[in-house]
C-alpha cells in the first residue's frame, strides 16, 4: 500500500470516528432534552397548581362515607375545581388514592397542586364543622337540625333517640331525654354518625354537670333533670339574662311552698301551638300534665332545652 493510500485511509477512519462521536453527542443531547422535558412534565403534574376555586376563595368539599373514586371525581369536577383532570387522575392512581378514599369535609384552597390535594384527601384530615342548636322543642326537631349539619340523616338520628333500651342505658327515658342536649356550639366531623353524636352529647352533659353545679342544684332541692326542666321554662319565659335568676327564685319558692308554678310557657307546650304570643284564660283550663295552672310541681318532661352554659 502506497504512502498516499495509507494516509487517505487514516483520514477516512478519523472522519468516521468524528462523525460517530458527533452523533453520540447529538443523541445524548436529545436524551437529555427528552429527560428534562419528561422531568418538567412530571414536575408540572405533581407540583404545579391544578386547583381552581371561585374567586380564589377556600371552598368546602363534602365526600360521603364509602365514596369510590368515580364519585369523588364527579364531586370535584361538578364544582369545576380541577383544571387538568387527566393529570389529577394519573397522579391519584400513582399514589393509590382510589384504594384509600376517606369521606369527610375538606377545605380546598385555590392553587393547590395535585400532590397537595391528593395528600389531603388521602390523609382523612377533615376540617370540623361548627354545630349549633338551641331553641329546640323536641328530639324530632333536634334530629332535623342536626342532620342539616352532619352526614347522618334525621331518620337515623330519630331511630336512635327513640330506642328505649339505648336511652335507658344513658340513664334517661323518653320524657327526660331532651335534658341530655345542652345548647351550645360544638365542633363535629361531618361524617359523625348518630351514635357518635349522642355519645359526644353525653360527655358534654357530664362535663356540664360539675360537682359545683350538682351541689348548687341540691341546695335548691332539685335534681339535675329538674334543674333542666325549670331552666327550660325560664328560658321560654324571658330572653333577658338579668331577669332569669330572679324568675328562678320565684319558681323555686313556689315549688318549696307547694304552690303551682303557673308558668305560661308550659301552657304553650300543652296546647302545641308555638305561635301563641299571649296565654288566655281558656288555655289555663286545658287538660294536660304540662298545665302548671292545674297541676302542682314540675312537668315530667322538658319541653325546651337547657340554656347555654353560663
Amino acid at each position: 500500500m502506497s504512502y498516499y493510500h495509507q494516509k487517505f485511509s487514516g483520514t477516512r477512519a478519523k472522519r468516521k470516528k468524528s462523525a460517530l462521536h458527533r452523533f453520540l453527542i447529538f443523541l445524548l443531547l436529545l436524551l437529555l432534552l427528552a429527560g428534562l422535558g419528561a422531568g418538567y412534565l412530571l414536575y408540572t403534574i405533581i407540583y404545579k397548581p391544578n386547583v381552581w376555586t371561585p374567586g380564589e376563595a377556600d371552598i368546602s368539599v363534602y365526600l360521603p362515607s364509602n365514596s369510590n373514586f368515580e364519585e369523588v371525581k364527579q364531586i370535584l369536577y361538578n364544582q369545576g375545581l380541577i383544571v387538568h383532570r387527566n393529570n389529577f387522575e394519573w397522579l391519584a392512581e400513582q399514589k393509590s388514592y382510589p384504594d384509600n378514599i376517606k369521606g369527610g369535609r375538606y377545605i380546598i384552597n385555590h392553587g393547590m397542586s395535585n400532590d397537595e390535594l391528593i395528600n389531603l384527601l388521602r390523609s382523612g384530615k377533615q376540617t370540623p364543622i361548627r354545630m349549633t342548636f338551641n331553641n329546640i322543642r323536641d328530639v324530632y326537631q333536634l334530629a332535623g337540625r342536626v342532620s342539616q349539619q352532619i352526614e347522618s340523616d334525621s331518620a337515623a338520628i330519630i331511630n336512635l333517640l327513640t330506642d328505649s333500651a339505648y336511652i335507658a342505658y344513658l340513664g334517661f327515658d323518653q320524657m327526660t331525654l331532651p335534658a341530655l342536649f345542652i345548647p351550645n356550639t360544638y365542633e363535629f366531623y361531618w361524617t359523625t354518625d348518630p351514635e357518635a353524636f349522642v355519645s359526644r352529647m353525653f360527655q358534654e352533659y357530664q362535663k356540664f354537670w360539675s360537682q359545683a353545679r350538682k351541689e348548687k342544684a341540691n341546695q335548691a332541692g332539685l335534681s339535675e333533670i329538674e334543674v333542666s326542666i325549670l331552666a327550660s321554662i325560664i328560658d321560654r319565659e324571658t330572653n333577658k339574662n338579668d331577669e332569669k335568676a330572679t324568675m328562678a327564685g320565684v319558681y323555686i319558692n313556689r315549688l318549696r311552698s307547694g304552690w303551682r308554678l303557673q308558668a305560661d310557657p308550659t301552657l304553650v307546650f300543652a296546647v302545641g301551638d308555638f305561635e301563641i304570643r299571649r296565654v288566655l284564660d281558656v288555655h289555663k283550663t286545658i287538660e294536660s300534665p304540662y298545665n302548671t295552672y292545674k297541676y302542682g310541681g314540675l312537668p315530667r318532661a322538658q319541653f325546651a332545652y337547657l340554656p347555654s352554659p353560663q
